[in-house]
């Protein structure tokens, strides 16, 4: 495939991105304003290494057999995309949804989100701007490592006082925090397609969850070198309404 084929242009603080073409989504996504993840001073050509990281990955990927691999190959992907960015940098892109996302949810909704580890989106910035424009916000809270996963609200989201550590290793709101099913939710992910398929942390928690609350709008939270061209999936994978990431909005909202 040439490269002409395979890449789009975007030019971002006077340095020109390579993009993957989107060609094979019906849905336009839409281009959002943002700091983006690379300052003046960056090296933005290695910013973009992952994206090739990928296709040169699915360009073998008959030769790898599970979703395991294919986890383990994304993984080293958001590693290194996550490294080339300064801590200062890392958190600018999220800190603030972007208005056709804002403008599409109810008044004073129960907006869902997760404890973000070092190499996933981080979703702190979220849950501060929906806390302060009188949205409710809601973690997932387990109860024990075989637990189905609950919500309960997060009442505290810039000072993070109400949160204990989880059986994940990831911090939770405490037993005595109010349970509530959140009319939207934004989840972590491994993988995404302009299709809006997800490729999960393996442990079905969100498919799982949304099966039982049919309704509620599921939308990506991912890094622009998280978006591959195909996943395998299966029926339990439950496809997400949205992907929101720094520089695009992909779905209908």
């Amino acid at each position: 495939m040439r490269s002409s084929e395979r890449t789009s242009g975007t030019r971002v603080n006077g340095t020109h991105l390579t993009l993957r073409r989107q060609r094979i989504s019906r849905q336009r996504p839409i281009v959002v304003p943002s700091f983006w993840f690379c300052a003046p001073h960056q090296n933005c050509k290695a910013l973009t290494l992952a994206a090739f990281v990928v296709e040169d990955y699915f360009a073998q990927m008959k030769a790898l057999p599970n979703k395991s691999e294919l986890r383990n190959a994304l993984r080293k992907v958001r590693r290194e995309h996550v490294a080339a960015q300064s801590d200062a940098i890392r958190a600018l892109p999220f800190n603030r949804p972007p208005a056709p996302l804002v403008e599409s949810l109810p008044a004073k909704a129960v907006i869902g989100l997760y404890h973000s580890t070092p190499h996933e989106a981080p979703a702190g910035g979220y849950a501060r701007f929906f806390h302060d424009v009188g949205h409710t916000i809601a973690l997932p809270h387990f109860d024990g490592l075989d637990a189905p996963m609950a919500f309960r609200v997060h009442s505290d989201p810039h000072g993070e006082s109400d949160l204990e550590p989880g059986p994940f290793d990831l911090k939770q709101p405490s037993a005595d925090a109010a349970e509530i099913t959140p009319d939207v939710l934004f989840v972590p992910l491994v993988g995404f397609t302009v299709e809006l398929a997800r490729l999960g942390q393996g442990g079905g928690h969100y498919d799982r969850w949304l099966v039982q609350n049919p309704g509620v709008k599921a939308i990506g939270m991912a890094w622009d070198a998280q978006l591959v061209e195909t996943l395998p999936t299966e029926p339990h994978d439950m496809a997400l309404d949205a992907v929101v990431t720094p520089t695009r909005l992909y779905g209908l909202i």
